[in-house]
């Protein structure tokens, strides 16, 4: 059986060295032509013995999601359509800024969290990516913007500096292959981010959030959106399951793991539903005891949302009562709109499993 080698991390890839008779170093020697000079012909791996690189040939490959469709903003925000298979696309989007480069990564074909204000939770569900599929959007980004990185390159060079896991779907719902891919992106012999760069953002799995905490602590970030339950069932359903008081003890525990001495809070502005400042008011006295920062995001419309922007008068109220408090808020600068690649627009292709887009009733996942 023909294996992807994008689908292992650096232990994995020793234990297929080792299992055909190859030294452990040589796994490193791969991870670094694969993610680091972003080579998927096995021939081309020079310091491999021609004998390992016919092995390799004759069983594995480096498959990466075909590019469906590269668009540009006006601002040089850059998406792309991933085909996965099967008539699924994935979107994936990279965010260029003066000191840094951010790349937005899906994690899942669809999304089964169906919040309310989220164009991919309206596409339904298919499937969880796999490694190669979610640290393949890592390797193609870098690929396509054009730095490619071989071992004698500083890092600081790469195409992307930071990652953040905030594509479509929930990342800790797909947690495995997520954790693998965070270990791929933070090896030194494959792309090297710190742990501070690297960004997963959930809208409240508490049971996997622990499991990060133990496995993979990178930095992390939680959509909340609303500062009570009644309002936040309505919003991110999963609050049904796992409400705030709970979401929020999963963060005060994380935090002494955490590569950053705070948790940073996702909150979408929602005109007349969630911008007032009496609501900006409440959320003060609910995260009190949680060392934070707030990163309010202006709503991305999308066909059908049912919801409006809130007004830049209202933003900046809501955030002049939270800074007036003491707590750290910033508002996201909207980036790829005009190419549906801001916040909350990424819809892909999804072959719905869940029927939502048929009307039915689903429940979230557990």
């Amino acid at each position: 059986m023909t294996i992807n080698l994008l689908n292992y991390d650096g232990k994995g890839l020793v234990d297929i060295c080792t299992g055909i008779g190859e030294k452990p170093f040589r796994a490193k020697q791969l991870l670094r032509w694969i993610h680091q000079s972003g080579t998927a012909d096995f021939a081309a791996m020079s310091d491999l013995a021609k004998s390992l690189r016919e092995k390799l040939a004759t069983m594995a490959v480096i498959e990466l999601p075909q590019i469906t469709y590269d668009s540009v903003a006006a601002d040089g925000t850059r998406k792309w359509l991933l085909s996965v298979g099967s008539g699924n696309g994935i979107e994936t989007v990279f965010i260029p800024e003066a000191n840094r480069g951010t790349l937005c990564v899906s994690s899942q074909v669809g999304c089964a969290l169906a919040c309310a204000f989220c164009s991919t939770g309206r596409q339904g569900f298919n499937r969880n990516l796999t490694v190669a599929e979610i640290i393949g959007q890592l390797w193609i980004a870098n690929k396509m913007v054009g730095l490619e990185v071989s071992d004698k390159v500083p890092q600081a060079n790469r195409a992307v500096t930071n990652v953040v896991m905030m594509g479509m779907g929930e990342p800790l719902a797909n947690f495995d292959n997520v954790v693998t891919a965070l270990d791929i992106m933070l090896d030194d012999h494959a792309y090297g981010l710190s742990r501070r760069r690297v960004t997963v953002s959930t809208s409240g799995l508490v049971p996997a959030i622990d499991r990060l905490r133990e496995r993979c602590p990178v930095a992390l970030a939680i959509s909340l959106h609303a500062p009570n339950d009644a309002l936040r069932d309505r919003l991110v359903p999963i609050n049904k399951k796992y409400p705030i008081k709970e979401l929020l003890a999963a963060c005060q525990r994380y935090l002494p793991s955490a590569p950053r001495d705070f948790i940073t809070f996702e909150y979408v502005m929602l005109d007349g539903v969630n911008d007032s400042a009496a609501h900006a008011r409440e959320l003060i006295k609910l995260v009190q005891d949680v060392p934070c920062k707030f990163n309010l995001i202006p709503f991305n419309s999308f066909h059908d949302s049912g919801f409006k922007r809130s007004s830049a008068e209202a933003v900046r109220v809501f955030r002049d009562v939270l800074m007036q408090a003491g707590l750290v808020a910033t508002v996201r600068k909207t980036r790829g709109d005009d190419i549906a690649a801001a916040c909350g627009q990424l819809a892909g292709q999804v072959k719905d499993k869940t029927r939502r887009t048929a009307g039915l009733k689903i429940e979230a996942v557990q």
